[in-house]
């Protein structure tokens, strides 16, 4: 397991979206209003005992992985012991949050290449730890909906109070979907002024479709 530093410093104008305000601005309204939504995920985990959670969106460019990566900081700071992992294997973008690299992560695990003990990176701040996407492979549909990812998220939900999964778009692949009906619940993030009606109700009725639990949503911006 390696570790990683956060750099705390102003980013770049060409990276001042892929800014972890939770971290950089935790006394913000921002940085409050995450706190908002980790605490409701907290209740839904003690009443139903869940702890795995993919957040994804109607189409790409709505804000997921930014949701994602402020949310796992955001309940981390809190002592819990979170896993975030980058499931967006065709646009992975967590790694460049955490200014890391993505050249080993969860691709090598599930093709056995490495073990996740070696794969995954501790961060500073409180007790997150990082599974970036790794590799970009040619086949994510059966990736991440292989025998080996489930038994990937049986194996880790025994070592972390919540693992949060950054994914693709749900109405642009499958894979979303199939990974959406391995875990407890599914955040769905819309983005104001961006996101239509017809999208959001979509993506609604392709969860109910697989099976999946959707616990909540957050309107971005």
């Amino acid at each position: 397991m390696r570790t990683l530093v956060i750099n705390k410093r102003k980013s770049s104008a060409a990276n001042k979206k892929r800014t972890i305000v939770t971290y950089s601005h935790p006394e913000s309204k921002i940085s409050e209003q995450f706190r908002t939504i980790q605490t409701n995920i907290k209740f839904s985990m003690i009443e139903e005992k869940s702890r795995i959670f993919l957040i994804t969106s109607p189409s790409d460019g709505e804000g997921k992985s930014t949701t994602a990566a402020n949310l796992a900081v955001s309940m981390a700071q809190q002592k819990e012991k979170v896993l975030l992992i980058d499931a967006n294997i065709r646009k992975p973008a967590l790694h460049s949050f955490f200014k890391t690299s993505n050249s080993i992560g969860l691709t090598d695990v599930l093709t056995g290449k490495v073990s996740f003990y070696e794969a995954i990176q501790h961060t500073e701040i409180g007790r997150l730890d990082l599974l970036v996407s790794g590799q970009i492979q040619y086949n994510p549909v059966e990736l991440l909906g292989s025998h080996m990812m489930q038994e990937l998220l049986k194996t880790v939900s025994k070592s972390y109070a919540a693992i949060l999964i950054d994914t693709n778009a749900l109405l642009d692949v499958t894979d979303t979907k199939l990974l959406a009906n391995q875990c407890d619940g599914v955040i769905l993030v819309i983005q104001n002024g961006k996101t239509k009606f017809e999208k959001a109700a979509e993506a609604k009725k392709v969860l109910e479709f697989a099976k999946a639990k959707l616990v909540g949503v957050v309107m971005n911006k």
